[in-house]
């Protein structure tokens, strides 16, 4: 996009009166509590550096693309400098622990932070993007001696990382995975290929550390052989360049200014993560804290699509006044045509409440990791495994659905390169990709999650929802239809699990619109908190209500064709035609 206003005010509406964060940080031991006022200030400092550091960067990243010679790869015209000025400001280290360098501060304010860095920049976003999981995969399963020599250096963002696991023949099918590991001299020499590793290769760190997967030695054959490995591009002992190669980068669609590279390991030095043959174990540390972090990337995309739309509308003077709906003859903002209306308030309806499951979701983070109580962690924990699925993929599916709207509302300009809509529709399409596509977000859910504890996990979430309707909705009409919605949502849930276990395949063929049932019910829960607050004298900011109204009148409704697609699953699928 080519302006960002960060919305503070819509961030922190989310942290402190949806959520009540700042009142859980101070019964979190452990964490930093930062108290409301610094997190504010550390917010709009944020701000400002998306907003006037990176922004103006995304277009020059889109028009350039990284430049790769001779194993080395050139970032944009400004992102290294970018980069400096972000670990010179202690960006990096926000929520890493205090006796590794980092602040310790809650991860809610993390992923409010990456939401504005992509929005602005989802480029440049790549290279520091993976540095918390990263840090949190060798913090849990690093030796004393790889944490000594590698935490710091991740928490104050001097190295970068990346997590390397898809080969040409393997996709994500990581039982395929190729890769192998021998041991040698106490740790073990790592051969093979990896594709599609951002930032696999740059200029803007010295040294880049590689995490990964692949076969250990006498192990079995398909997942359950796989380790982790921590391969750095520099070996710190010695300053000597490692057996880690770039062969190239890719021509992509968009987030064309972060490097997509093509990885070789030649006898390259690693050391183990974890216990052998657990890699998997191990990496989904990291996985789980980059599927969160791309959920955000779809809120950021939304986010910038649709203000970068508003603004546009209300600019654009074009067509005569509707009648009853501006008075007049002269052209008239093409934002008061009720067509570009509807679809701007069906983008900030997208929008906000894909943000409300992301903040709740990192707010269940720092739960996780910092709650005194055992039973606490173990909820969070259980809640992340159902919501983490469902917030990448619905999150990164409005993104796309709303920078798809957006420039519609630009019209013939929108597919113009210089307005930049068409760069944000071509940025937000590959985060419904990666990180493992939707659909298998969707199976994780419904066939991992769901079916496979009888459905025991998922009905205390329901249980949770239902509480919240009848609590929040109080003397509100859209109370019943949260309600019934959940009602209905409960006899297909008995019914899948039952259906299940007589057609295995059928799960994988609902796995799609359960996964859109549960957004739908969990956005209802959200909504429903933020009508009850606008009935407090200003409690919520102007329009919240309407949108909130917007919901439940235009979008839950639509479960019932969702949840009558479930049911229609069933059936088999029909023939696909032949092919030459």
């Amino acid at each position: 996009m080519r302006r960002y206003v960060p919305p503070l005010e819509d961030m922190l509406f989310v942290i402190e009166r949806v959520l009540h964060a700042p009142g859980q940080w101070a019964t979190l031991p452990g964490l930093a509590d930062p108290g409301i006022e610094t997190a504010r200030h550390v917010l709009a400092e944020a701000g400002r550096f998306a907003a006037e550091v990176l922004a103006p960067l995304n277009a020059v990243g889109d028009r350039e693309g990284c430049a790769y010679a001779d194993g080395r790869v050139a970032t944009p015209t400004g992102f290294a400098a970018a980069y400096r000025a972000y670990v010179d400001a202690g960006w990096a280290s926000l929520g890493c622990a205090p006796e590794w360098g980092g602040q310790g501060l809650p991860h809610l304010l993390e992923a409010v932070i990456q939401e504005m860095l992509v929005s602005a920049n989802h480029a440049w976003s790549m290279y520091p993007g993976l540095l918390h999981g990263a840090y949190a995969c060798l913090a849990a399963h690093g030796d004393a001696a790889l944490k000594a020599r590698y935490l710091p250096r991740l928490a104050s963002g001097e190295w970068l990382c990346t997590m390397c696991l898809t080969e040409p023949q393997a996709g994500s099918d990581l039982g395929r995975i190729r890769t192998c590991a021998t041991e040698r001299d106490g740790a073990y020499v790592i051969d093979g290929g990896k594709l599609f590793i951002s930032g696999g290769e740059h200029d803007l760190t010295d040294n880049i550390v590689h995490l990964v997967l692949a076969r250990h030695p006498g192990g079995p054959p398909g997942p359950r052989g796989l380790s982790l490995f921590l391969v750095p591009k520099i070996l710190p002992e010695t300053g000597q360049r490692n057996g880690v190669y770039c062969d190239g980068v890719e021509s992509k669609l968009g987030i064309r200014g972060s490097a997509t590279c093509s990885m070789r390991f030649e006898n390259a030095r690693g050391w183990l993560l974890g216990e052998p043959c657990k890699g998997l174990a191990a990496m989904f540390v990291m996985m789980n804290a980059a599927r969160l972090g791309v959920g955000l990337q779809g809120v950021a995309h939304g986010e910038a699509a649709y203000k970068h739309a508003l603004r546009y509308a209300r600019e654009r003077i074009q067509g005569r006044p509707v009648p009853g709906i501006a008075a007049g003859t002269d052209p008239v903002p093409i934002a008061l045509h009720p067509a570009v209306h509807a679809s701007l308030a069906a983008q900030r309806c997208a929008v906000e409440g894909a943000r409300m499951l992301a903040y709740w979701t990192a707010q269940l983070l720092d739960e996780s990791e910092y709650a005194a109580s055992p039973d606490q962690r173990r909820h969070a924990h259980e809640r992340l495994a159902l919501l983490t699925p469902m917030v990448k993929a619905w999150a990164t599916r409005a993104g796309f659905e709303v920078a798809d709207q957006a420039l519609q509302v630009f019209g013939g300009h929108g597919y113009i390169e210089e307005t930049g809509a068409a760069q944000a529709l071509r940025d937000s399409r590959i985060p419904p990709i990666y990180e493992g596509t939707n659909e298998i977000q969707a199976v994780d859910l419904l066939v991992r999650k769901v079916i496979a504890d009888g459905g025991a996990a998922y009905g205390r979430l329901l249980d949770e929802l239902e509480a919240a309707a009848r609590h929040d909705g109080q003397g509100l009409e859209q109370q019943a239809v949260q309600l019934d919605a959940l009602a209905a949502h409960r006899r297909l849930l008995a019914d899948i699990v039952q259906d299940s276990a007589r057609d295995p395949g059928y799960p994988y063929r609902a796995a799609d619109d359960f996964l859109r049932a549960t957004a739908l019910l969990c956005l209802g829960r959200w909504w429903l908190k933020v009508l009850a607050l606008s009935r407090e004298g200003g409690a919520a900011p102007r329009g919240k209500a309407a949108t909130a109204r917007h919901f439940f009148d235009t979008v839950l409704p639509g479960i019932a064709h969702v949840e009558h697609r479930i049911r229609c699953a069933r059936r088999a699928l029909p023939e696909l035609d032949d092919c030459d």
